[in-house]
C-alpha cells in the first residue's frame, strides 16, 4: 500500500540535500483500445496540493455553486484521526448532492465510509470485513441513479464491492452495519485502482497506480469498465476491463510516479485525474490533469 501524503512530504523534506532533478519523463502515447472504448484527450492541468489535493478529487452538483471537493492526509478531521482513522481515498458525490469519502485504518476488521448530506449534516457509516475482503478502503463510485456505490480493494484484484449508498439508501443506517450486497465481476485483473467514476449507467472510468505494467502493456493505465447491467443491489454484474491510455507522467524530478483519484463532471464533460510527482517534486509539480473526449 502506498504511503499517504504526509509521510512522503516528511520523509522527502528530511533528505531534501540527497534528492537531485531529472529530466522531464514524457507520457507514453495511448495504447489502441476496443473500438466502443472513449478516447480522452488532454487539455490542461492544475498543481495537486499535496496534502489536501492527494488522495482525491469529486464534483458536487447540489447545492447549485458548490466547489470540488478534494482529499489527503491534511483533510482527515483530528477527531477521525485520534480514533486511528489515517487513511482516506477517493470520494464521489452523488447527484443529488450526498458526499461520501472512504476512510482506512490498520484494524482487518472494518472499514468507514464519511457522509455530508447537502444540508452539511456528517454521518459515519462502518462496514465489517467480510473473509477475504483486503482492509484497504481506496475509492468509491456513485451511481448515477443514487442508490448504489461502489468500492475498490487495494493490490491486484478481479472485482469491485457493491453497497447501498449511506446516507441515500433508505436501507442504510449509521447504527447499523453497512453490507455488501452485490459484486463486480471483472473479466480480467486490475492492479492499484485509486478511483473510479460513472460515466454513464454502465460505464465507469478507473485509475490505476500499476507500477510494472504487466496487465495492460503500460504502467499507470486509464481503465474504462463496462458492466453488463447498471448496479441493482440484488445481482452480481460483469465489468469488461479496457485500458485506454497511460496517465500523464511529466515531472522535474526522476522516480515514480502515483495515480491517485478520478472524477467526471457530467455538467461539463471534464475528466479529471490526479498524479503525484515523485522525489521532492511532489511538493511542486504534482497536477490534477484534466481530459475531455475525443
Amino acid at each position: 500500500m502506498p504511503l499517504d501524503a504526509r509521510q512522503r512530504c516528511h520523509a522527502l523534506l528530511s533528505g531534501l540535500a540527497a534528492l537531485s532533478l531529472a529530466a522531464v519523463l514524457a507520457a507514453a502515447p495511448p495504447a489502441s483500445a476496443a473500438s466502443a472504448a472513449d478516447t480522452w484527450t488532454e487539455v490542461g492541468s492544475d498543481r495537486a496540493d499535496p496534502l489536501t489535493e492527494s488522495q482525491g478529487l469529486a464534483s458536487v452538483e447540489v447545492p447549485a455553486g458548490s466547489p470540488n471537493r478534494y482529499t489527503g492526509i491534511g483533510t482527515i478531521p483530528v477527531g477521525l484521526a485520534t480514533r486511528g482513522w489515517n487513511h482516506v481515498g477517493d470520494p464521489d458525490a452523488s447527484y443529488d448532492g450526498y458526499y461520501v469519502e472512504p476512510y482506512q485504518r490498520d484494524d482487518d476488521s472494518v472499514k468507514m465510509y464519511r457522509t455530508q448530506a447537502p444540508d452539511g449534516t456528517w454521518k459515519e457509516y462502518v462496514h465489517a470485513l467480510s473473509p477475504g475482503e483486503a482492509l484497504n478502503n481506496s475509492w468509491v463510485a456513485i451511481s448515477p441513479d443514487g442508490q448504489w456505490m461502489l468500492s475498490g480493494e487495494w493490490g491486484t484484484m478481479d472485482r469491485f464491492l457493491v453497497f447501498p449508498t449511506p446516507g441515500v439508501n433508505p436501507a442504510t443506517s449509521p447504527t447499523a452495519d453497512l453490507p455488501q450486497v452485490a459484486t463486480v465481476r471483472l473479466d480480467r485483473p486490475v492492479r492499484d485502482v485509486q478511483g473510479c467514476d460513472f460515466v454513464s449507467a454502465t460505464r465507469l472510468l478507473c485509475s490505476s497506480d500499476d507500477p510494472a505494467g504487466a496487465l495492460f502493456g503500460m504502467t499507470k493505465p486509464l481503465l474504462q469498465v463496462d458492466l453488463s447491467a447498471a448496479p441493482n443491489g440484488t445481482a452480481d454484474v460483469t465489468g469488461t476491463v479496457t485500458a485506454l491510455r497511460q496517465l500523464p507522467l511529466r515531472s522535474g524530478c526522476s522516480g515514480e510516479f502515483e495515480a491517485e483519484g478520478i472524477d467526471y463532471d457530467r455538467r461539463t464533460g471534464t475528466l479529471r485525474v490526479i498524479v503525484v510527482s515523485p522525489g521532492f517534486c511532489v511538493l511542486t509539480d504534482s497536477k490534477t490533469y484534466r481530459f475531455t473526449r475525443g
